[in-house]
C-alpha cells in the first residue's frame, strides 16, 4: 500500500499541471518550476554572458511565466514556452547590459575561464575558450543565441526561429553573421 494516495497517481502532464495552475493550485506551479528548473537553468547558463546573471534570468523567467499561464495557447507546451521566454529575456538582458557599457555606467566583466571550463583543460583549449568567449562577447545579443542555440543546444532552425520569435530566414542572416565574425577572429577569412 502507497504512503500517499498520490504516490499510485499518474504523474501529470504539463497541460494538466498548468491547468491546475490556472485554477489558483500552488502545488501545481510549483510541480511546473520542479520540473523545468533544471532545464531552464542549463539553457540560462550557456545563454548568459555571466554565471552570476543566471539567477536573475531563472527567476525572472518562471515568475513571467507563471504570472503569464493564461498567455500560452497549448498548456501542453509548455517546455517550449519557457525556453522562448528564458531565450528573449536573456536577450533583453544582454542588450541592457551592452548598452549600460557603452554608456559608462557598468564595466565590462572578462569572463572568468575557470568557470567554464574543466580543470584538465589543456592550455590549447583554454586559449580557444578565451578566443571564442571573447567573440561572443562582441556579438549583438541575437547572434549570439542564435550560435548558441545552433552550435551549443544543436536546435533546428525552425526550433530557434519558435525561440526567438523570428523568421527562420533572419535566424539564418543572424548565423550567417556570427559565423563571419568567428572566421574572421580566428583569421580564417
Amino acid at each position: 500500500m502507497p504512503l500517499h494516495p498520490a504516490a499510485s497517481a499518474k504523474v501529470p502532464s504539463d497541460a494538466a499541471l498548468v491547468e491546475a495552475a490556472l485554477k489558483g493550485e500552488t502545488w501545481a506551479q510549483t510541480a511546473l518550476f520542479q520540473r523545468h528548473v533544471r532545464a531552464v537553468i542549463g539553457l540560462a547558463h550557456r545563454l548568459m554572458p555571466h554565471p552570476a546573471e543566471v539567477d536573475d534570468l531563472v527567476q525572472d523567467t518562471f515568475v513571467y511565466a507563471l504570472s503569464r499561464l493564461d498567455s500560452l495557447k497549448n498548456p501542453q507546451a509548455f517546455a517550449s514556452w519557457i525556453f522562448s521566454i528564458v531565450v528573449r529575456t536573456a536577450a533583453k538582458r544582454m542588450r541592457r547590459h551592452r548598452l549600460l557599457v557603452r554608456l559608462g555606467l557598468r564595466s565590462a566583466t572578462p569572463i572568468n575561464l575557470d568557470e567554464i571550463s574543466s580543470q584538465q583543460a589543456s592550455p590549447e583549449i583554454q586559449s580557444e575558450l578565451a578566443l571564442v568567449y571573447g567573440i561572443l562577447e562582441t556579438l549583438p545579443a541575437e547572434q549570439r543565441i542564435a550560435l548558441v542555440l545552433r552550435r551549443v543546444e544543436e536546435l533546428e532552425l525552425s526550433e530557434i526561429a519558435q525561440y526567438m520569435g523570428l523568421s527562420v530566414t533572419t535566424v539564418k542572416r543572424r548565423l550567417a553573421a556570427a559565423d563571419a565574425s568567428l572566421a574572421r577572429a580566428r583569421g580564417t577569412v
